[in-house]
């Protein structure tokens, strides 16, 4: 069975990838070229909000839980192409859906299901935002 203290460092875990997330959709967006520029430019700007909301339900939890919310991102990839930032936000979003599952599971373990619920909802967003992801990468050609 998880502990606190394992909750809590899966949850800095994945505040850092949710910081990550932020830089790497504003990075991207400044970055985008071509003639899909002005949409892509958008679509990653549009998803900035949502990372940082996800980030502050993360601290303020961590805190709640009695634990230090972690200040640095994971590494921010750097794509040579529109098609890889796509590609690489697209694996971001599969990676941070398995560790909110893996989460679920934690807090649900330690009778937080106040917890559970709320990442829940996050892997609903996350989910979205992987099949817009999937759908831009359709029959792309670069």
């Amino acid at each position: 069975m998880p502990d606190m203290k394992e909750l809590i460092d899966g949850m800095n875990e994945d505040l850092a990838a949710e910081y990550q997330a932020v830089i790497m959709y504003r990075t991207y967006a400044s970055l985008v070229t071509g003639p899909y520029r002005r949409e892509l430019r958008a679509f990653f700007e549009q998803e900035i909000p949502d990372e940082l909301g996800h980030a502050a339900f993360l601290a303020d939890k961590i805190v709640a839980l009695g634990g230090m919310p972690v200040t640095q991102s994971a590494p921010v990839p750097v794509p040579r192409s529109n098609r890889e930032m796509l590609e690489i936000a697209l694996q971001a979003e599969v990676d941070t859906i398995e560790r909110y599952t893996r989460r679920i599971e934690q807090a649900e373990a330690l009778g937080e299901l106040s917890v559970k619920l709320q990442l829940e909802n996050l892997v609903v967003d996350e989910s979205g935002h992987r099949d817009e992801l999937r759908r831009m990468l359709m029959d792309w050609h670069e």
